[in-house]
């Protein structure tokens, strides 16, 4: 059997590291906990990541790189602008749902004891979701007519951002039984 490519061990790291975080009452976790869950050594683990930190800014940049493509691929597909902010919402939340380890990274609850950049990291990502949000509801305004005419899409984005993070919070502290996308078609005319 030939050896492992570097890539695919990293990438299985990783995937255990996300999965050790779907635990509902998961703690902190621990590079020697992973290593055991990997059945490898902790010195393994650290010639893929020089430190934890860097494990979890490799799900910090998948968490990225899967949304904004998702992001890219709505506005591409979708020119209303209302539709387009629909779409994302729905794509943010059903993001979680698929992926419950991930939820605790996005809501910084895996990373409270960690190096304080990862919630750095995790806020500028909320941010850019956040801008991407207000420059639908711009495209929504001058598809309405309203052009300049129309108020400041920041709150509204702010709220809309706010709901998403608080179905995210809701969905990891329920131990993943509050399903983040249940009632979405209920509450986003009332959102929107």
């Amino acid at each position: 059997m030939p050896p492992r490519k570097t890539g695919e061990r990293k990438h299985k790291i990783l995937q255990v590291l996300a999965e050790m975080l779907q635990e509902p009452r998961a703690e902190r976790i621990t590079t020697a906990a992973l290593a055991k869950q990997l059945d490898v050594s902790e010195a393994a683990l650290y010639r893929h990541f020089a430190s934890k930190a860097q494990m979890f800014e490799g799900l910090i940049e998948f968490i990225e790189q899967t949304q904004f493509s998702l992001i890219n691929k709505i506005e591409t597909e979708e020119e209303n602008g209302q539709k387009q902010l629909q779409a994302i919402v729905a794509m943010l939340l059903g993001f979680a749902e698929k992926n419950p380890g991930l939820t605790r990274v996005l809501i910084g609850d895996a990373l409270v004891t960690e190096d304080p950049r990862l919630q750095a990291r995790i806020n500028q990502l909320h941010d850019r979701l956040e801008a991407t949000l207000k420059q639908c509801l711009r495209v929504a305004a001058q598809q309405s007519g309203e052009g300049d005419a129309a108020p400041d899409p920041t709150p509204q984005a702010n709220l809309v951002l706010s709901y998403v993070v608080g179905r995210w919070h809701q969905f990891a502290k329920s131990g993943f039984k509050r399903q983040p996308t249940a009632l979405l078609q209920q509450q986003l005319p009332l959102l929107l």
